[in-house]
């Protein structure tokens, strides 16, 4: 309980993304809704635990980015349900403890949001200067060499008043202008408006591109593309040093304003507010700026170096030790394995590493955020190319969740089909069919996040990496009044981990526990253990 009490709410947390569209569907649809995540809570808060949910966007959209094209920002989709449907998804998660966070998505709106359509209609419309207008170059063409993340040239032309609006995404997803005092105000009263409403804080979508060049300058061309094949965006694999669309100095002010937005609130209510933020992976002390200089800007900036990660030992410890280094005083670490933006990590790096996926994540010093279905060891559902809904591929993480082994897996009512089809294993990676295997990865997940909150050392100490065996990846986790080793052996044999004192089991990554002490560890392949060490042999 000490060490609770000196922490905020965010840093013991474990915060759980919810996809609303692929979660639970209550209207009987085929589409998940707002309805269908209330009828799950008890499921999220006691049966695995977690502390926060993060809801992906639920507003009035055209679906042409799956609901990140916004129509209206202070609103909710009717395929989601309605404002009153939100009001008691908040009123349940408060009542069961849940803390509930908002996708918030100040870089873009949708072409069919009312501020753009006032802005496209004239250059001297008040809402011009809302979005990104620019002329063409000389010459013509666009008015800089800058790449949407879609592939392709970032600007799309208006005939109509013969500029270009910028648009990193789809051309249907224009680019606000943050530079804008009036567009700031709006999108600061978006904020209040969900706060008002009972959010507990934000997931700010793609931070780092909120300021732009004020005179488009062109990218540098890479002489070397970059290739990450786990990332579904940037299909032309980063053709550019994105320096002039993306991480401008007025980034770090907007972040800023958000963040004094969220403290006031948190201040008035006696309820603390969060910032959690997208940022891409960048060098450590670029990533860093975004805590703002004095505890000033996001609290959660995430952290996605281990999605990207070589899964190895010595890869991975030096991905943990630079966020230790980069954090300024104060700060807190954050750690994040999937997300609905990539592969899941059962298909991106195999299913035999899931166990030990779901052990770091949740005994590394810090915020984990899970993705849904993580928990149960999902991998993608592969779907034809023409069968996608999504251009970029990302509906095969997207899946439904499967809840029960029966037909459609519990997602909706029975007989309706769901807007993407349902996992065909359901006897064996459903809710229910993991539930009932005391072994399941499932059940492993509830008892490391059980084993978090009750320990000291895991929820609050600190971090330090351990040489071991080659394929093992080990480190303390230590207070005052507990210390505990983890040890990964990632490879595809066994290993032996000498302990530094005696230490007993306290969980493996088969979910058992033993009672005996031991000196050393013998580790199956892709398996690892917690001990507990003890501190009576210390010197």
């Amino acid at each position: 309980m000490a060490v609770n009490a000196a922490r905020k709410w965010w840093q013991t947390a474990v915060i759980y993304e919810v996809y609303p569209r692929s979660f639970a569907d209550v209207s009987g649809d085929g589409v998940g809704d707002l309805a269908g995540v209330t009828s799950k809570l008890d499921y999220i808060a006691n049966t695995l635990g977690v502390d926060a949910i993060w809801l992906c966007p639920f507003y009035p959209s055209p679906q042409v980015d799956f609901g990140y094209d916004v129509s209206d920002f202070t609103a909710v989709d009717p395929v989601y349900g309605t404002l009153g449907d939100w009001d008691t998804l908040v009123r349940e998660a408060h009542g069961r403890g849940l803390r509930v966070i908002i996708d918030y998505i100040p870089n873009h709106s949708s072409d069919q949001h009312p501020w753009f359509t006032g802005s496209r209609s004239s250059r001297d419309h008040p809402r011009r200067g809302w979005y990104v207008w620019a002329d063409p170059a000389p010459g013509g063409g666009p008015p800089s060499n800058w790449t949407s993340e879609m592939g392709g040239s970032a600007w799309q032309f208006d005939a109509a008043t013969g500029q270009y609006y910028l648009r990193s995404f789809h051309p249907e997803q224009p680019d606000l202008n943050w530079r804008s005092p009036a567009l700031r105000d709006a999108m600061l009263g978006v904020l209040g408006f969900w706060l008002s409403h009972g959010a507990d804080g934000i997931r700010i979508d793609v931070a780092h591109m909120l300021a732009k060049h004020p005179r488009f300058a062109d990218n540098p061309v890479r002489e070397q593309p970059l290739r990450n094949l786990t990332d579904r965006q940037h299909p032309d694999f980063d053709t550019q040093e994105h320096l002039n669309d993306r991480l401008q100095p007025e980034v770090h002010e907007y972040l800023a304003m958000m963040r004094h937005v969220l403290d006031d609130w948190s201040r008035r209510t006696g309820r603390e507010r969060v910032a959690m933020a997208e940022v891409e992976v960048m060098p450590w002390d670029t990533w860093s700026r975004f805590f703002g200089q004095r505890d000033d800007g996001v609290q959660l900036p995430f952290n996605f170096q281990l999605i990207e990660a070589e899964w190895s030992p010595a890869a991975l410890a030096a991905s943990i030790e630079g966020q230790e280094a980069a954090l300024p005083l104060g700060a807190w670490p954050n750690y994040v394995l999937q997300n609905h933006d990539r592969p899941r990590l059962a298909t991106r790096l195999g299913r035999e590493h899931v166990r030990n996926a779901a052990m770091l994540l949740l005994t590394l010093r810090g915020t984990p955020t899970l993705y849904y279905g993580e928990e149960l060891g999902l991998g993608d559902l592969p779907a034809a190319r023409d069968r996608w809904l999504d251009p970029l591929g990302r509906d095969e993480s997207r899946a439904p969740m499967p809840w029960t082994s029966g037909s459609g897996g519990g997602f909706g009512p029975a007989g309706v089909s769901s807007w993407l089809p349902p996992y065909p294993d359901l006897g064996t990676v459903s809710v229910e069919a993991q539930l009932r295997d005391p072994g399941s990865v499932l059940n492993l997940y509830r008892s490391l996040i059980a084993l978090r909150q009750a320990s000291p050392a895991l929820l609050a100490g600190s971090y330090e990496t351990v040489r071991a065996a080659s394929a093992c990846l080990c480190y303390l986790r230590s207070t005052d009044e507990q210390q505990v080793l983890v040890a990964l052996n990632l490879g595809p044999g066994r290993a032996e981990v000498e302990l530094p004192r005696l230490g007993r089991v306290l969980l493996d990554t088969y979910g058992r526990c033993e009672q005996a002490p031991r000196t050393h560890l013998d580790l199956p392949p892709y398996s690892g253990a917690i001990v507990e060490l003890d501190l009576s042999q210390r010197s």
